[in-house]
């Protein structure tokens, strides 16, 4: 087959590659950074598309939807405009763990940012498969298509998830596709390697689809939506709050449903060897839940629907490759599905990741400058976590052509910061999920306080417009003034008082008392005591949340900032570049090999690395220290 002719198409600051959650976030954050950028992508009508579940969110997840949010990027917005239902999560724990997880209309979500991609300033949007990056003198400087277009740039994103070789498998059958039957991307993989980086193969996997008005919903138990408002954007209209939601549906496999799955095993992907790539170890398919939780007598399936204006609904922890007769099987032994007539099959999908140790904290590669990469070809699963990465990398390619230093989250900054440091310094031999304990200092990094976290970034670098940030700044100081009342506010042992606090089961006073340090009972809310010193004015719902957690958990969260304090003394020792790590004598063959794969950038990454142990840290300080002996005594 002849070579296509080449020829210049465009010139331009970033182009994306891919239009996913990564692509997206990335390509708007350029843009709207003033930045000249284009999307190429395999196929326009897919931008914004959720190939798996149909929703946002979730432990850990939803709070990185809100970081998106503060920093100035549009996953959260966009779920508001396209939602059909709106949970909080874990509201009955601390707040350290509650997250928001909406069902989104998936047609309308990608529409939705389909949309607003196509109306962006700066942005433009092409359809193509990209094969080959113009790499010059050790720089990416653009991308060559299957068509013979050449786009130049000073800086590339590569969001490619997981259509890079992509190949569906369900059952015996195994061919090239992307996620959804949609085409794969075959020759950059090939590109990739040429130019020197290390590929792995991972795999994810769907559940099916299933038609709703085969579901007989008496015999699954309903999951409403909250009707408190609560929404993922605080640039969003909580007044505009959906009342109107779809529930999702809750039922349970069965031993029926496992011997089914058990006699099938030998037609098993999983099983049979069909299956090369590495699975999520936290999203298994139901085969695999099956062989390692023997002793389970079922497990939960939430059915989904995914949309108003489709029949088609999710069935939620019934991923699977098997064949799609024994999926029908499968289905029909579940209380409620015994006659559910399947729209689509379940499948697996393996493709290409590049292994992030590769990367620098910025998501730069390190093999090729002004080359950046994010979401699942990093070796994350997850649509939030795609989006954390992709406004990240579309961030640091921006200010990679504005020759600006990069924007690098912290671990006490942001989930996204754990996310990408996990990635970076720790690696990944499986799809990356975030969860909770993964972070150190998750007090810190909660739902409820992404903006006062993160949106004072988000406006310096031109990604937060000043109306968002104005509101922010008055809601920051709407806290500080409320907190700073009820710490000097004295509460008398008023008839009242004393009945509420015997209400409450609560010890009842013998002298007056700051209602500060009243409000730290735990049996106490500020509801429950506002009305004994009232505010002049309305406080906002979002500013009493924050003022209640801020005196509650005073205690907890001084105690994890000194923890952040003392962290930063050694995130503050940086390691100078190219150090040869086999010279150092006293280090540990193993640490050796390690600090020279990830490169780390600080004495606190450093520490981080797997195969690094405390002594190993002890000989780098010493190492350090004498480097800088020696240069001071040479500049005298």
């Amino acid at each position: 087959m002849p070579k296509q002719a080449r020829f210049l198409a465009g010139n331009y600051d970033v182009i994306v590659v891919g239009g996913g959650h990564a692509g997206c976030e990335a390509a708007l954050a350029s843009a709207r950074m003033g930045l000249s950028t284009l999307m190429v992508t395999l196929n326009i009508e897919m931008i914004g598309f959720m190939p798996c579940n149909p929703s946002i969110g979730g432990p850990a997840k939803g709070v990185v939807v809100r970081e998106v949010d503060a920093l100035g990027g549009e996953m959260g917005r966009n779920i508001d405009k396209t939602y059909i239902q709106m949970r909080l999560l874990n509201t009955g724990k601390g707040p350290a763990v509650r997250a928001l997880r909406a069902q989104a209309d998936k047609l309308k979500y990608q529409h939705s940012m389909k949309l607003t991609i196509e109306q962006i300033q700066n942005l433009d949007l092409k359809q193509a498969i990209v094969e080959e990056l113009i790499v010059e003198d050790g720089y990416c400087r653009g991308v060559v298509t299957h068509t013979g277009a050449i786009y130049r740039s000073k800086a590339v994103v590569l969001t490619t998830g997981t259509s890079s070789r992509g190949q569906i498998i369900m059952g015996e059958l195994k061919y090239s596709a992307g996620p959804n039957n949609s085409q794969p991307a075959i020759r950059l993989s090939e590109n990739l390697m040429e130019l020197g980086f290390e590929l792995a193969r991972f795999k994810t996997g769907t559940p099916p689809r299933i038609h709703q008005s085969s579901i007989n919903y008496d015999e699954t138990e309903i999951q409403p939506g909250d009707e408190k408002p609560a929404l993922f954007s605080y640039r969003s209209d909580l007044t505009k709050y959906l009342l109107e939601q779809i529930p999702c549906w809750l039922t349970f496999t069965n031993e029926r449903t496992h011997d089914i799955i058990r006699q099938n095993l030998n037609r098993a992907p999983m099983f049979t060897g069909m299956v090369e790539g590495v699975g999520a170890r936290y999203c298994p398919s139901i085969e695999d839940k099956i062989v390692r939780f023997a002793d389970k007598e079922r497990h939960q399936l939430f059915l989904e629907p995914e949309g108003r204006c489709t029949e088609e609904v999710y069935v939620q922890g019934l991923s699977t490759s098997m064949p799609e007769d024994v999926q029908l099987d499968m289905l029909h032994s579940v209380k409620g599905l015994e006659n559910a007539k399947l729209m689509r099959p379940g499948y697996a999908i393996e493709y290409d990741v590049i292994l992030p140790h590769q990367l620098t904290l910025s998501l730069e590669t390190k093999l090729v400058k002004g080359l950046f990469t994010a979401g699942q070809m990093n070796g994350t699963s997850g649509y939030e976590e795609a989006a954390g990465q992709g406004i990240i990398a579309g961030i640091n390619a921006a200010r990679f052509v504005q020759k600006k230093d990069p924007v690098i989250l912290k671990r006490s900054d942001a989930y996204i910061g754990v996310m990408i440091d996990d990635l970076v310094t720790k690696g990944t031999t499986e799809p990356y999920r975030l969860l909770t304990s993964r972070a150190e200092y998750r007090l810190l990094l909660r739902h409820d306080n992404a903006d006062l976290r993160l949106s004072e970034i988000g406006h310096e670098i031109g990604l937060l417009d000043d109306q968002a940030y104005q509101d922010f700044l008055g809601k920051k100081e709407a806290i500080d003034k409320e907190r700073q009342r009820l710490l000097e506010t004295r509460l008398k042992p008023s008839a009242g008082l004393q009945a509420l606090l015997k209400e409450k089961k609560s010890a009842e006073l013998k002298d007056g008392i700051i209602f500060g340090e009243l409000l730290k009972r735990p049996e106490l809310t500020y509801d429950d005591l506002i009305a004994f010193a009232p505010a002049e004015e309305v406080i906002d719902e979002a500013v009493i949340e924050q003022v209640q957690i801020q005196i509650k958990y005073e205690g907890y969260i001084n105690k994890a900032e000194e923890k952040v304090r003392k962290q930063h003394k050694m995130e503050s020792k940086q390691i100078p570049d190219n150090i040869d790590y086999s010279s150092i004598a006293g280090l540990a063959m193993e640490a050796r090999e390690r600090l020279k794969k990830i490169q780390p950038k600080t004495l606190a990454q450093a520490s981080r690395v797997s195969g690094v142990n405390p002594a190993d840290i002890s000989v780098l300080m010493v190492y350090l220290e004498q480097m800088k002996g020696k240069k001071e005594e040479t500049n005298k």
